[in-house]
């Protein structure tokens, strides 16, 4: 809202925004599309109340600009990480009008601006134990009732996130084919895929899950990753139970269509409930399915994995892997002790 100036016949604010959400920033355009009256009214007054682009330039816009971001709609403070990848997409625009011509610089990497103080490390109240995850995991499987399995369903992509590490969109993708699960022992998975629920206005096939490659790697990069048989057990009933969607994914909706993250969402804040004590269901513990991927990593580490093979079973970095668990490691003393320890007694 700071690029727009005062003029007469000012929409109010939501009015603004859903027109620009729903139909300026999306394709097609509003020029190519039938646009509702009102919405058209509301377009054309933005047209003619935005500031030139290079009004950008001046110190003073490009700080309101900036210290908007730091705002929610409600006028509380944003999360800090949310400020950071709003600012991060404002220089991607920035640098693009540069590209065309139309700014001789960048003015928003220009401009002093104090950046909130993101923290990239994992808060170990998140972090469930093994049995505290078996509880949840088994809580899933009583959401919903038995015949719609709305959580029987997605236990084994729950489990995935736990036993495997992998991130929920990793999970969303799997296909039969890309597992090996042997009857008894450790399996594999060969990850290649994503799909990302990003919603069918962003995506440039129209349908709301996007397919890509994995985080962070090129668009044909792999990775394999051992699971546990604890996993390859899960996995087996659920392939025995429900089979998969046409296109060979383990997990799909009723109607077969990719399961979406506000479903599986919600089912897991009714686990949560199911599972765990009033007292500790309030507190941050295991808040968000992601957060099973945090225990899961959490776990392997403090059991004394190397940080190298964690670092490739999970698709990150080292030096990324420990600065993010560093809050998370307990008793990872005691295990170089003991190592150490019996190491020096194999030569007394």
């Amino acid at each position: 809202m700071e690029l727009l100036v005062e003029r007469a016949g000012r929409p109010f604010d939501e009015e603004i925004r859903k027109a620009l959400r729903n139909w300026a920033f999306v394709l097609p355009g509003p020029n190519d599309r039938e646009v509702p009256d009102n919405v058209q009214n509301v377009l054309h007054w933005v047209a003619k109340a935005s500031r030139p682009l290079a009004d950008l330039a001046e110190p003073a816009i490009s700080h309101a600009v900036l210290d908007g971001l730091k705002l929610k709609l409600d006028g509380t403070a944003a999360a800090a990480e949310t400020v950071r990848r709003k600012r991060r997409t404002l220089v991607n625009a920035a640098n693009y009008a540069v590209d065309l011509g139309e700014l001789r610089e960048n003015p928003i990497t220009a401009v002093r601006w104090q950046k909130p103080k993101v923290s990239n490390q994992v808060d170990p109240r998140v972090v469930a134990n093994p049995e505290q995850a078996r509880n949840l995991l088994a809580a899933v499987s009583y959401v919903g009732g038995y015949r719609r399995a709305r959580g029987r369903r997605l236990v084994g992509l729950f489990a995935a996130m736990y036993f495997g590490g992998l991130r929920p969109a990793e999970a969303v993708g799997l296909v039969e084919t890309d597992l090996v699960l042997p009857e008894q022992g450790w399996g594999s998975a060969l990850l290649h895929r994503t799909r990302l629920s990003v919603g069918k206005q962003w995506t440039d096939s129209g349908e709301t899950h996007d397919d890509r490659g994995l985080k962070n790697r090129p668009a044909e990069g792999v990775r394999r990753v051992p699971i546990p048989p604890q996993l390859v057990a899960v996995l087996h009933d659920h392939l025995v139970t429900f089979g998969t969607a046409e296109d060979g994914r383990l997990f799909f909706s009723e109607k077969g269509s990719v399961v979406a993250s506000s479903t599986y969402y919600r089912v897991w804040q009714e686990a949560r409930l199911l599972a765990l004590p009033p007292a500790v269901a309030a507190s941050p513990l295991a808040s968000r399915p992601y957060d099973l991927r945090h225990s899961a990593l959490s776990t392997w580490l403090n059991a004394g994995v190397d940080p190298t093979e964690v670092a490739e079973r999970a698709g990150n970095s080292v030096e990324v892997l420990l600065t993010r668990y560093a809050k998370c490691l307990d008793g990872r003393q005691d295990v170089a002790n003991r190592r150490i320890e019996d190491l020096l007694r194999e030569y007394e």
